[in-house]
């Protein structure tokens, strides 16, 4: 429980990164070196049968391990010590066996991303479905586009829901090729695999193999002890999700203030001092998480730069804030999930927002238009004076405009109608809502 991380609490992510989950990974590496090891004759059945029954996360103490690890300065030192003691004594030689304390924690760190990244893909797909529904719903609810926070030109809702579908989906294939590439450690104490042949094996790559069968990950062209190109393309993948989360966030942000109003949260949070209130509480959970996890990614990429053949410092500065990426990512997607179906969207108010600059928000399709009627020169010059006169006299351009002689014969009204000039914003949505 983390009193001050309310957007990853209760996330399906959050039973992946806890305390046991990784504990539980750390075994299940320990006991799968066993089994790979016996697969290959290099340790008896018996051994592997015991360690794999003694390697379960409730029968050790995760805050005593937490106490011990600082001794050695990683969590694998005094575990495998503990697991050592909890099988029987002829079975001991065999946990741990050839690997280093790295080999065991990479390994774990990869079997929780993993894990972690299954219950992610689920939720990002939870997202893309409640967007496509969204954006297929409004697809011609017409509102204000808005660049530089300025009103630009008409656009619609529909659109921009398709666009934030786009950016699931992206994040959803990244996450995708990332999971599928998770590879698991295993090099021993400088990454040459040197004490599996001292204990027997003749040759001791098919046991890097048979150790990522165990564990169901993939099996490495080299030991990635200093070679952390598994821990960045996390770290790519997970920032990129907490991104794409966070636009749609911070769109509901934008559009849910007060004097905007064009969205509303269906489940809005209340306030501790103003009863009137109904905080957008999910899109921000999610805007936090979108600025976490820049700088937890950058933690993760910054350790890359890793000397020797085992980093100090580098590498142990992964091991907290991968998890914490992980789960500020699981909880911002479990957010959207809940935030998108819940979403208020106020059409009537977005139509009513189109008419506020005075029909300036239709000015490039004047121009155009005009131009092609008139001439470029003259049709910039009556555009001018007609928006002048609209500003000092308060008035609709499109008034302006029809009083002007020279456009007698052009149906004003049609072209001042924000929904006529929306381009190709239908057909767009069609064509990304056709994505799967």
């Amino acid at each position: 429980m983390t009193l001050f991380d309310p957007g990853t609490e209760d996330a399906p992510t959050e039973a992946t990164t806890s305390d046991a989950a990784f504990l539980q990974a750390l075994l299940d590496a320990e006991a799968g070196l066993t089994r790979a090891q016996c697969a290959l004759g290099l340790a008896p059945s018996a051994a592997a049968d015991a360690v794999t029954a003694a390697a379960v996360a409730a029968s050790f103490d995760v805050r005593d391990l937490a106490r011990r690890a600082r001794a050695g300065g990683n969590p694998v030192i005094p575990l495998a010590a503990d697991l050592t003691a909890a099988v029987p004594a002829e079975h001991g030689p065999y946990v741990h066996r050839g690997a280093t304390s790295q080999d065991v924690l990479d390994s774990a760190l990869m079997l929780v991303a993993a894990r972690t990244l299954d219950v992610l893909l689920a939720e990002l797909g939870r997202n893309e479905v409640e967007l496509a529904t969204l954006a297929a719903a409004h697809r011609d609810t017409v509102m204000p586009g808005r660049t530089l926070t300025q009103h630009a030109v008409p656009t619609t809702f529909g659109l921009k829901a398709a666009g934030w579908r786009s950016l699931v989906l992206d994040a959803r294939d990244r996450v995708r090729t990332v999971r599928g590439g998770l590879p698991v450690q295993l090099g021993g104490a400088a990454g040459t695999l040197a004490a599996f042949e001292a204990y027997g094996a003749s040759d001791p790559l098919p046991l890097v193999a048979e150790f990522a069968r165990e564990l169901g990950l993939r099996e490495p062209e080299l030991p990635w002890h200093v070679l952390r190109t598994p821990v960045a393309d996390l770290a790519g993948a997970l920032a990129f999700t907490a991104g794409a989360l966070g636009k749609v966030a911070v769109d509901v942000l934008t559009l849910s203030r007060t004097e905007i109003g064009e969205l509303a949260e269906g489940t809005g949070g209340g306030s501790s001092a103003m009863p009137h209130k109904a905080n957008p509480v999910r899109a921000t959970l999610v805007a936090a998480a979108g600025r976490r996890a820049p700088g937890l990614a950058a933690t993760l990429y910054g350790s890359t730069a890793a000397e020797d053949e085992r980093p100090a410092g580098a590498w142990h500065a992964e091991w907290a804030t991968l998890r914490e990426l992980l789960r500020v990512v699981g909880g911002a997607a479990r957010d959207v999930a809940e935030l998108v179906p819940a979403l208020v969207v106020h059409g009537d108010v977005m139509r009513d927002h189109l008419a506020l600059t005075g029909g300036a928000i239709v000015s490039e399709r004047l121009s155009a238009e005009l131009a092609g009627l008139l001439g470029r020169g003259r049709a910039k010059a009556l555009l001018a004076a007609a928006s002048g006169r609209a500003r000092a006299e308060g008035r609709h351009l499109g008034a302006v405009l029809a009083e002007e002689p020279d456009l007698a014969d052009v149906d004003v009204a049609a072209l001042m109608d924000p929904a006529r000039y929306v381009g190709a914003a239908g057909a767009l949505v069609d064509r990304a809502l056709t994505r799967r």
